[in-house]
């Protein structure tokens, strides 16, 4: 069983044991696979959007002046754009402004206040503003009919509101963790009759034989055939702890031999038979040891039980949680640029877009893309916040994440759940003894964020991260810099030839994206089309990760900055 990786520092290793041990409510996601296949798909393909909506009522977490909910290609996913309309007294714009955020964030923090919201300033320097949550963040759901779009917005609201409230009242109490994330557990197979446990076989061998079928079937092609055999292989693992030092265990071995050579052959056309009469052989196992074994296992066939139902859901996390970079970049980004066009309707047929963190990433792998197919983007300009395809010299904190990069431990903790561990960790941070203080500087330096406002930040705007997308965005720190799923396309490779402008901002004391790593990227673009500015001076103020968007200076210092350069390349148009 693959454990919590010793880089990782003590808090957050603590925070992630609890998670891969805990149950969870699960937001349906798409149905790509978990197998590394090289898979492309073209951007920004005509679509029509019949299946796309805005909602009549919005739910009481959108501040915006609409939300606006886009069909995804190919899955059952419903993503929200939040969209801020310009005064009547504002400047005319040719262009519409297209907001992404960065990984396992929502719209919130583009927009933390009326006076502390990039979103709406924007808008009212005229540019008709959107902001992108993609699937798995904020209100973006999968629902099976549309009618159920607003029920299913108006339901995440209340737990985004839900959670932060619960957080900030009871701190770090282990009794009130994340309700988007902490459900009971279902029934067991066993029932408890005074002393006894009435056994129900017929169940156990049910589910035990359901599971063992999953794995063989790759999970309907959620797991690549290594992966299935690692997992088959845990499974019998947690349940040869069950009978270790009895006589049990080497009649155990000998089915376990056999299940694991048929999960793993799935060439004969009788295997489910094979498997359901080795799963009643195991279950009859354990009923031999619940009677015969000396000293006696009481509890022996009701810990069975509850291995196969923990294993179950995490199969089930693997399964929902089962997307990565590139289906934001190839299905989420184009379904809502294409959107945007269509509501919007610039005369060029192209929009501006900012990207804070792996939202300039995904902007920075769309000019790539289709620079190396000879395609023209449907961007007149682009602008990233504390964004880079490298970090290989530069001292990001992400660094802590190239654990995740093995698939074995991304099978054992196959959700980051971000939103909780840092609701929990959040009054440690703030709160005497302090001892969780280094997260704040992550996130926002010394005073530039209002404490309200940061509290906003870290208990609305994160979400659930799968560790799928953490094993991608991990190659960034590799020679090469920032992969494709297949490992064979460099996205840092093909940005010389782009022809559209980018402005890059970075923060001078950035931890997660170092003023270093975002000159690396600024470096392999034209210099006739990209402008590279550093915030923050030698003696304050300075600017962290989150200070480019929601810091108390952004609107005097940042803002302005951004409007200048889109402003210009708009009077271009």
């Amino acid at each position: 069983m693959a454990t919590i990786p010793p880089q990782f520092p003590l808090e957050i290793r603590s925070a992630l044991r609890w998670a891969s041990s805990t149950v969870y409510v699960f937001r349906p996601i798409g149905t790509a696979t978990l197998s590394f296949r090289r898979h492309r798909t073209t951007l920004f393909r005509p679509r029509a959007f019949s299946s796309s909506v805005k909602l009549p009522t919005k739910p009481p977490v959108c501040t915006a002046d609409e939300l606006h909910y886009v069909s995804v290609p190919n899955s059952d996913w419903r993503l929200a754009l939040w969209r801020y309309l310009p005064p009547p007294q504002a400047p005319k714009r040719n262009h519409p402004l297209l907001l992404l955020s960065g990984v396992g964030t929502n719209a919130i923090g583009y927009d933390l206040s009326p006076g502390s919201s990039f979103a709406r300033h924007m808008s009212g320097q005229g540019f008709e503003t959107w902001i992108l949550e993609v699937r798995g963040a904020g209100l973006s759901t999968r629902v099976s009919d549309l009618k159920d779009v607003e029920e299913s917005a108006h339901e995440l609201s209340h737990q985004i509101e839900s959670t932060a409230k619960a957080a900030a009242k009871e701190g770090c109490s282990d009794e009130k963790q994340d309700t988007d994330i902490v459900e009971s557990a279902p029934s067991s197979d066993v029932s408890i009759v005074g002393e006894a446990s009435a056994w129900d076989e017929s169940k156990l061998v049910a589910r035990l034989t359901a599971t063992f079928m999953r794995l063989s079937e790759r999970l309907s092609g959620f797991l690549s055939e290594g992966q299935s055999v690692f997992m088959s292989a845990k499974l019998f693992d947690k349940i040869a702890m069950l009978l270790e030092d009895t006589q049990l265990y080497e009649r155990f071995n000998e089915i376990r031999s056999k299940v694991l050579s048929l999960i793993e052959s799935r060439q004969n056309s009788g295997l489910g038979n094979q498997i359901r009469e080795l799963t009643q052989r195991l279950v009859d196992l354990f009923d031999d040891g619940q009677r015969s074994v000396s000293p006696q296992l009481i509890d022996l066939q009701e810990r069975l039980t509850s291995t196969i139902e923990d294993f179950q859901k995490q199969l089930d996390l693997i399964i929902k949680y089962d997307w990565d970079f590139d289906h934001y970049l190839e299905e989420d980004v184009p379904a809502a640029i294409e959107y945007v066009r269509a509501q919007s309707k610039p005369k060029d047929g192209k929009l501006f877009a900012i990207g804070h963190s792996m939202g300039g990433i995904l902007l920075y792998a769309m000019l790539s893309r289709c620079a190396s197919e000879g395609r023209e983007p449907c961007l007149a300009a682009v602008a990233t916040l504390a964004s880079s395809v490298d970090y290989t010299t530069s001292d990001s904190a992400l660094k802590m994440l190239i654990p995740l990069a093995d698939p074995a431990q991304a099978l054992s903790v196959p959700v980051v759940p971000l939103g909780a561990l840092l609701a929990a960790a959040f009054p440690l941070s703030t709160r005497p003894p302090y001892v969780l203080s280094w997260l704040n500087d992550l996130i926002s330096a010394a005073d530039m964020m209002h404490p309200e406002l940061l509290e906003k930040l870290v208990l609305n705007n994160f979400c659930t991260i799968p560790a799928k997308l953490l094993i991608q965005l991990t190659t960034a720190f590799r020679e090469g810099g920032l992969r494709d799923r297949s490992g064979e396309f460099c996205y840092k490779d093909h940005l010389s030839k782009t022809t559209v402008p980018v402005l890059a901002l970075a923060g001078d004391r950035d931890l997660i994206c170092p003023p270093v790593a975002v000159e690396d990227t600024v470096k392999l673009f034209p210099e006739n089309l990209v402008t590279y500015k550093l915030l923050g001076e030698p003696d304050g103020p300075h600017y962290a990760h989150y200070d480019l968007v929601g810091g108390r200076l952004a609107v005097e210092q940042v803002y302005p900055c951004i409007t200048e350069f889109l402003s210009h390349h708009d009077d271009s148009a």
